[in-house]
């Protein structure tokens, strides 16, 4: 029940599901549940097509929300250990 604790968190901050916030999370979920699928099932294509496509979406939010937001940004990385924060 780890998903359901941490939307109610990023739920209760931004009110909104539509949030960029919120789906940079859901896209950060299904990639680790993908990711899982296909260390069992090495040869499923669609299931990689599918999770480059997710990653790329995701990619892009993430873009979008360092040019509007560099705090949320750097906050959202750290919060999901998406990748490292470069400082300075």
């Amino acid at each position: 029940m780890i998903k359901n604790a941490s939307i109610f968190v990023i739920s209760q901050k931004e009110k909104s599901q539509g949030s960029i916030e919120f789906q940079v999370f859901n896209f950060t979920n299904k990639i680790q549940r993908l990711t899982l699928h296909l260390e069992l099932h090495k040869k499923d294509y669609v299931s990689q097509r599918g999770l480059r496509k997710i990653m790329g979406k995701r990619q892009r939010l993430l873009a979008y929300l360092s040019k509007k937001n560099k705090v949320k940004y750097n906050e959202l990385i750290s919060q999901l250990n998406i990748r490292e924060i470069k400082i300075g």
